[in-house]
């Protein structure tokens, strides 16, 4: 039942098609864009099986399951699962953002609130619930796919009337199941992953969208399934030269579905926008998923700050008080977010007998991951100064006896050699100014939405009146 790096890696070649650098290939485990950050994948499940007394539960089956998969019916659940998270996360120093973890919560958040489903149609929920057992019992590692490609973005799916499968929309419906046809975005580790969730984030209007409501999910190397990858970050590139890009790279993806059939008993949403938008708005599973981000951001910070205070070691201005400042500051923001994750996972609310994550604190999270992450890149970036600009071009440079000898002349460190600061200054580069940083920049900002909308989350669930209470007490006194 536990999951090992062996067995992921075989069950990976599924001879699904993914199209990367005008080529369309269905070797993609051994590929150099991808094989990478499939083995950092497939390390994190052989950590699982080696600590499954941190990472794994005893079903009533008696088998092993991940803990992901474990729904918690009691505080110390809820406080297990996200231990596990954490743990996880500080193995990749959190720079795999969508990890196996990750939608499975989703799902999980999902059955926490099955009446729902239920309320809507017993045969969807009865879809969901078997699906659940199925990926749960196997484990298997979902990635979604929620967001509709930009277009025009002043109309709906249903207003592109000259190309209706501009987004994934409903062709036909026979007794197998439904004929789907367009494309969902953005599939971050679609090319690690064994199946796709789909659903919709945005609004949809009734009476023209009803096509565009679907949520279902399926094997990622089903028939008529295209994965259209993003440039791939470890490609061609030396793992020396940048060692954060060339192994954890999970990748974004459009997926387009050109005529593909899914069964009835893979869909659990079908033409209702009421429902669709209650998915996500109305369960929590937002709020599961928000544990393990806020996991692998709190890894995050700790790593950054880690690195901020051996750069300026190296480079000899540890003790200097404008320094320390700046690295106290870093240290605020990973300790105070690290509180924030602690709180999250022992201030649970209780639902129909599940302990979940509070609401309000986790969009709060939200909006503080947004705002604090380009203030970590700019304190880095003041800390590192011209240093990570005037770095050797490649690991090839280095090998080079005559190059060697003035690098060694010129890149000089009290505390390590020559060598190791230059390999210093360029972690600290793919970390603040390669392509894969940027990437990372930009995800901070919009994994979970635009500012407006966790800002907009967080007013609506913030308890004015309790504050508003505060206030006219004084007028009492």
């Amino acid at each position: 039942m536990i999951r090992t790096g062996e067995r992921y890696l075989d069950d990976m070649r599924d001879g699904r098609t993914i199209f990367i650098n005008g080529e369309k290939i269905t070797n993609h485990v051994d590929h150099p864009a991808f094989k990478n950050a499939i083995r950092s994948v497939a390390r994190l499940y052989d950590y699982k099986a080696e600590h499954t007394d941190k990472m794994a539960f005893k079903a009533e089956n008696g088998e092993l399951m991940s803990l992901y998969w474990q729904l918690p019916t009691t505080p110390e659940k809820l406080i297990a699962r996200g231990q596990a998270a954490y743990e996880w996360a500080r193995q990749t120093m959190g720079w795999l953002g969508r990890t196996p973890d990750y939608v499975a919560a989703a799902l999980a958040g999902m059955i926490t609130h099955i009446e729902l489903f239920e309320s809507y149609s017993q045969e969807r929920a009865d879809a969901l619930r078997n699906y659940f057992s199925y990926v749960s019992e196997n484990d298997l590692y979902l990635s979604y796919a929620l967001i509709n490609p930009q277009g025009d973005r002043s109309k709906t799916p249903g207003e592109h009337t000259r190309n209706l499968y501009h987004t994934l929309g409903v062709v036909e419906k026979n007794t197998k199941g439904i004929i789907v046809r367009g494309t969902k975005m953005l599939a971050t580790g679609a090319v690690l992953a064994d199946e796709i969730l789909v659903g919709s984030h945005k609004p949809l209007k009734p009476g023209i969208d009803e096509r565009y409501a679907l949520s279902f999910a399926l094997p990622l190397n089903t028939k008529g399934i295209k994965i259209i990858s993003r440039k791939s970050y470890e490609f061609g590139i030396n793992p020396k030269d940048y060692p954060i890009s060339s192994q954890f790279d999970e990748t974004d993806s459009m997926i387009y579905f050109d005529d593909v059939l899914v069964p009835w008993e893979r869909v659990f949403v079908f033409e209702d926008i009421e429902m669709i938008a209650n998915q996500l708005g109305s369960t929590m599973s937002e709020a599961m998923m928000d544990i393990q981000s806020l996991a692998r951001y709190v890894a995050k910070l700790h790593f950054l700050a880690g690195l901020a205070q051996s750069m300026v070691e190296v480079n000899g201005v540890a003790q200097i008080p404008a320094v320390k400042e700046s690295l106290a500051q870093l240290a605020c923001y990973a300790v105070s977010v690290e509180a924030l994750f602690n709180s999250v996972l022992h201030c649970p609310k209780v639902h129909n007998g599940f302990y979940l994550p509070d609401k309000t604190q986790l969009d709060t999270y939200r909006v503080l991951s947004q705002s604090i992450y380009p203030k970590v890149l700019e304190i880095i970036r003041k800390l590192a100064g011209g240093g990570v600009l005037m770095l050797p071009s490649s690991e090839a440079d280095l090998e080079n006896d005559e190059i060697l000898g003035i690098i060694e002349k010129a890149q000089y460190s009290s505390l390590v050699s020559p060598v190791e600061r230059v390999r210093m200054m360029k972690l600290v580069w793919d970390v603040i100014g390669s392509e894969f940083a940027s990437r990372h920049h930009q995800y901070e900002l919009f994994y979970a939405g635009a500012e407006f909308q966790t800002l907009g989350r967080l007013y609506n669930q913030y308890d004015w009146g309790a504050s508003k209470a505060l206030v006219e007490k004084i007028k009492t006194i």
